[in-house]
Order: structure tokens, then sequence, then C-alpha cells
């Protein structure tokens, strides 16, 4: 009974949390994801610093830290339902062309080219206490994900605050979505090289096949008139069905080797796109999204029992600035090749640098599996936080000098 109450207690409190995270986001116009990932990720860091591991373990002990880790990962699934069955339904028109090709490529090839580059520091330079003992092919390409990825459910949250941007905001949008499907396979990979080389990248793309033939024999099953006659219905109970659906199919890709966050994207394609069945993803997307925060306060607990015995300052700066440079140059410079102008290539630039959610996913699988050490989740969380936190105010910054040409051309 107290460990209920105790689990209970420990949720609501990372809710406020979380809450508390985006108030404060508000209050220096970030976007509230940015506040909400931050807040939640260093609370466990600064329990520990503040009341020493004793305390630590007594208000988050290790058995409820394993419950913990499931919902959080269980909400996570969840939640990226909504992401996932939203990826193709389009952006404002006028995105089709080479235009958007170009910025996808250039917005995915370089920023996998400066995580081969930061790689090299990690193999090369970095202690053996931040390169730690993942395969070299393996941890090459995760952090050549790490760098490549944008957040597409951040991003599109931006945009619904921001009505400024034009053609900026669905090439940008559009080519995020067709960015994050390479970059999960590569994340595949080296998830499959790291549990068992060549054999357990097979197994993966195996995995992956399977539940590709699966999702879509049941996206067949729910586009019938029965099926979506009784999501129109009841949606409240089809949403249920659909949550444990969704958990069954994570648990048993996991089961496989792979993330239980596959499952989530096999799910999230099943479901058919329309308007009853939106619905009923819409309200199992909300109750995973409510429980994300404890994937993140997890993800600094472990972070804070783990220790970072060597904190890679020289990491921490590298991969900022390649993450700047990979992202903001490969979306101007993609955006410039396919023909727009320098303020559109711009905006372009600075909205696929938005990584938030989908980065700290990504690392977190990545550190759960081995591939990352303390050190280096570290630099790429700080990575991930400040090019994520910089969009808003260079957006500002380009919208003003556009308004302060514009007046020096009317004078």
């Amino acid at each position: 009974m107290l460990t209920g109450l105790h689990l209970v207690a420990l949720v609501a409190a990372f809710f406020a949390v979380a809450a508390l995270g985006r108030v404060l986001a508000r209050a220096v116009r970030m976007p509230t994801v940015v506040g909400e990932i931050a807040l939640s990720i260093l609370l466990g860091p600064v329990l520990l610093a503040a009341f020493g591991k004793d305390v630590f373990t007594t208000i988050l002990p290790e058995d409820l830290t394993g419950v913990l880790k499931q919902i959080g990962e269980a909400g996570l699934v969840l939640f990226l339902i909504g992401v996932v069955h939203h990826l193709d339904r389009g952006v404002p028109g006028g995105w089709r062309g080479k235009a958007l090709g170009r910025i996808t490529v250039g917005a995915f090839v370089l920023p996998l080219l400066t995580g081969l580059v930061f790689s090299v520091w990690v193999l090369g330079f970095a202690s053996d206490a931040v390169r730690g003992t993942a395969p070299s092919v393996a941890l090459v390409l995760m952090l050549a994900v790490a760098m490549s990825v944008t957040a597409v459910p951040v991003l599109a949250r931006i945009l619904e605050e921001r009505n400024d941007l034009g053609r900026a905001s669905g090439l940008s949008m559009m080519a995020s979505v067709l960015i994050d499907t390479p970059a999960w396979l590569l994340l595949t990979v080296a998830l499959g090289l790291a549990a068992g080389g060549l054999g357990g990248v097979w197994l993966a793309f195996a995995t992956i096949g399977a539940g590709v033939v699966i999702a879509w024999l049941g996206h067949r099953v729910l586009t019938s008139e029965v099926a979506s006659g009784f999501a129109s219905g009841r949606p409240r109970t089809t949403a249920a069905v659909l949550a444990v659906v969704a958990l069954g199919a994570g648990t048993a890709v996991h089961s496989l080797g792979l993330t239980a966050i596959f499952g989530a994207f096999l799910v999230g394609v099943m479901v058919p796109r329309n308007e009853a069945w939106s619905r009923v993803v819409s309200l199992v997307s909300q109750v995973g999204r409510a429980f994300v925060p404890v994937f993140f306060v997890v993800a600094g607990a472990t972070l804070s029992t783990s220790g970072v015995s060597a904190f890679p300052w020289i990491g921490v700066v590298l991969a900022l600035v390649l993450g700047v440079l990979g992202k903001i140059g490969g979306g101007y410079a993609g955006a410039r090749w396919g023909g727009e102008d320098r303020i559109t290539s711009l905006r372009v630039g600075v909205l696929v640098n938005t990584r938030g959610l989908t980065e700290i996913v990504v690392l977190q699988i990545g550190f759960t599996a081995g591939l990352l050490t303390p050190g280096l989740f570290v630099a790429l969380l700080v990575m991930a936080l400040v090019t994520t936190a910089l969009t808003g105010p260079l957006l500002d910054v380009i919208t003003r000098r556009v308004g302060a040409a514009r007046e020096e051309v009317s004078l």
C-alpha cells in the first residue's frame, strides 16, 4: 500500500515539475517543451546534489525506478502514435518541387558529416570514460543520427505559435518528416550492431519488415466500414484498445532487441487517416503526452546514479558548434540550392535546427543500449536543448532584420 502511494506521489511530483518547466519556458519565450524536458531531466541530479545518495535513494528507490521507467516508456509509445499518425498529412501549399528534396538532402547529409567529425574527436581524442566500450561503427552511426534528427513534434508546436514564416514553415516541416525516416533506420542499424553485430542488424530489419507487413494488413482492417464506424461511435473504447495494441507491439519489438518506440511507429502508420480515427489517436496521444515527463525524470535519475566521471567540456562545445553548423548550414545551403531566397533559406535552417523531444528520445535509447556514456549523453543533451531554445530567438532576429530592411527601402 505504501509503495503504491509512494509511486502515485512521485508521478504527481513529476507532473508538477513538468508544469513548472512549461511556465518558466513561457516566461522566457521559449518552446514549453524545452522547459519541461530540462527541468524533468535535472530533477534527479539536483536531488542527488542537494540531499546526498541516501536521501535520493529513499525518495527514488531502485524498485520504483524500474516501474517508473516502464510508465515513462509506455507514455512515450502512446504519445508517438500521434506524431507518426500525422507525419505525412502534408503541409501548407507550395512545398513540392526541387526545393523540398534539396533541403532534405542538405539538412540531413551535412549533419551526418558533422556527426562523423564529432566521432573523430570521440574515438581519437576523448578519454576512455567518455568514449566508452561501444563498437566503433555502432558508435559512429549513433553520433551521426544524434546530429541529424529534427524534432517534428516540437517544430509543429513552434509553427503553431508563429504565423509569419510563410513558405519556410511548409518546407522545413516536410523536410523534417523526410529526414527522420532514414535517421531512425540508421539508429536501428546502430542498435543492431551493438546488440549482435551483423546478425543483430539483419534481425532488426527482419523485425521491421515483418512489422510493416502486419501494419499494412492492420490498416486494411481498420479502414473497413465496421472498424471506422466503431471508432466513430465509441472513440474512448477504441482508444483503449488501440493503446493496448500499441503497448503490446512495443513489448514484442523490444523482446526482439529493438526499442519499443518502433512499435509505436508501426501502429501510428497502421491507423487510417480520417476524422474518426484521428480523434481516437488524439485521445491516445494525449494520455501518452501526460506521462512523457516521467520518461525524462527517469533518464535524469539514471544519469545521476551512473555518474559523469569525466565531464567533456570540449565535447559539449564541439557538439553545439557542429550541431548548429550542420542543421542551420545544411538547411540554408539546401534551400538556396533549391532556388529559395536568402531570408526563406535562413528561416528553414533555423527551423530544422529544432531537435527537442525527438533528439532526447534518440539519446536515451543510445544511453540505455550502452552506445553513449554519461559524458556523451550530457554533451549531446546540452546541444539538443540549446539548439531547440535558439529557434525562437533566431527567428525573431531574422524577422526584425527583415522589418528594418523594409523600412529602409520605404524611406
